[in-house]
């Protein structure tokens, strides 16, 4: 099982990464460092999560101790919603460059085919709650981020959260210049995505899996993934633990992973995936667990031309 997808432009990226979101700024750079020691290379980043700049510090200060070269870390940002008017795209990724102190992006990413209001506010909202939208086309922004890899900014471009009927529209774009090398979905037992990523795969897009440990919005009642019955039973077959099963659930998959975490402990333990491997029959009772259970919904966007969650995939 190689440790790295070769993405459409030939460059190798981590099958195994460390995800951002809500990591809480004045632990996030910490987790960083320790992420980088124990040999992540791979660190997935975005303008919305608002903790870029320590991110930065800490991959600066990792470089400057040679722990790490630039080249060796693959370095991944997205452009947020409030950004997809052309004259706004170029200065998004200029800044997210200079907030993580890198001369250039191993990959950006679409993180919604939504645009909203340009402005400062990253989530405008109208007086009943909803998302107001910008009357922007993704494949116009698409373009200004095509733009991004021949000024340099970027070494590839792709999406997130992007159905498959937006993706072939994507894809039958007049005068497509560049593909996008990689789809970053939510995707989990719980949510299998079985339809999307064999069809990504067949138009040699990859796919990353966000949120790999289920639901973060739990009801009452509602099952945990990391304490389900079935999974608890393959972990303790191979002597490890539910969410080391759960990442290891992606590489089978071909899929990149991204796991947060801020503890130490959980992120060492988090990156022993490669020493194991789970059955043809195991790897099909995680996939008999799904639910269709979706926990990225963003309703306040529901009314948005471009919200990709009504689509069957």
């Amino acid at each position: 099982m190689a440790a790295y997808l070769e993405l459409s432009t030939k460059a190798k990226m981590p099958i195994f990464g460390l995800g951002t979101w809500q990591a809480p700024p004045g632990r996030v750079g910490e987790a960083v460092k320790c992420a980088i020691d124990l040999g992540y290379r791979h660190i997935d980043c975005a303008h919305l999560y608002g903790n870029e700049e320590e991110i930065g510090n800490a991959i600066q200060q990792k470089i400057k101790e040679g722990v790490v070269k630039r080249e060796d870390l693959f370095i991944v940002s997205k452009l947020w919603c409030n950004d997809h008017e052309r004259p706004r795209v170029k200065k998004a990724c200029q800044t997210s460059v200079a907030h993580l102190k890198v001369d250039y992006l191993d990959l950006y990413l679409m993180h919604f085919p939504m645009g909203f209001k340009g402005g400062e506010d990253l989530t405008p909202k109208d007086e009943n709650g909803m998302a107001i939208p910008s009357n922007t086309d993704f494949l116009d922004t698409w373009e200004a981020m095509e733009e991004l890899v021949d000024c340099g900014l970027t070494k590839a471009i792709g999406i997130s959260n992007f159905n498959h009927d937006q993706i072939e529209r994507l894809l039958r774009k007049p005068n497509l210049k560049y593909k996008p090398v990689n789809l970053q979905i939510e995707c989990h037992p719980y949510l299998t995505q079985e339809k999307l990523i064999p069809y990504c795969q067949s138009k040699g897009i990859s796919v990353t899996a966000f949120w790999p440990f289920g639901a973060h919005t739990l009801n009452p009642g509602d099952p945990v993934l990391l304490e389900d019955p079935k999974v608890k039973e393959i972990a303790a077959r191979h002597k490890k633990s539910t969410a080391q099963v759960l990442i290891r659930f992606h590489i089978q998959r071909n899929v990149a992973v991204i796991p947060k975490s801020d503890k130490p402990h959980r992120l060492e333990e988090n990156f022993k995936v490669f020493d194991f491997e789970l059955t043809k029959e195991e790897m099909e009772t995680l996939l008999g667990l799904n639910k269709n259970w979706r926990d990225c919904l963003m309703p306040h966007c529901a009314q948005h031309k471009d919200y990709p969650f009504k689509a069957d995939y």
